[in-house]
């Protein structure tokens, strides 16, 4: 069972170390670690992915909630919430690939951002699924380089979100 946890920090050094070790020393997987400041300069949003059966899913949220540089915990499925990852994609391409490469592009909704005399730079953002297909999708070119995000997600909108 796959979960999301938005954790909400105080934007300190060292904090980031702490939330890892916790993981480390208890044997929880981080499938997917994504932080970043939020609107509020003395805080920042840890997005966490990680997979268990429900008594380490469970753990993880306490202990989470016992750090004291954590200020909040919420936890989410991935079909309650819409989440994205980034990815940039450099590859090798020729007169023979490149229509192939550009319409592959645009069926999975894929700029080009870069471009040189034998190489491209590719950039999607989507669902990881996705980001996982467009990746096998190009396996037959030849990929030199891949950088991903971890997830992001935020918990879907309500009608009781509204005031």
């Amino acid at each position: 069972m796959k979960k999301i946890y938005s954790v909400l920090v105080e934007n300190r050094s060292g904090v980031l170390c702490k939330v890892a070790g916790l993981f480390s020393r208890r044997c929880f997987n981080i499938d997917s670690l994504a932080v970043g400041e939020t609107d509020d300069p003395t805080t920042s949003c840890m997005t966490i992915v990680s997979s268990g059966d429900q008594r380490t899913i469970e753990q993880i949220e306490k202990q989470l909630n016992k750090k004291l540089d954590v200020i909040k915990v919420k936890t989410f499925d991935e079909t309650a919430s819409v989440s994205r990852e980034l990815m940039l994609m450099k590859v090798k391409y020729n007169k023979g690939n490149r229509r192939d490469i550009m319409e592959t592009c645009e069926i999975m909704k894929a700029q080009i951002v870069d471009m040189s005399k034998k190489t491209m730079i590719i950039q999607i953002c989507d669902v990881p699924e996705r980001i996982q297909l467009f990746i096998g999708m190009m396996q037959s070119i030849s990929i030199v380089e891949v950088a991903r995000t971890g997830t992001l997600a935020l918990q879907k909108c309500l009608e009781t979100d509204v005031p």
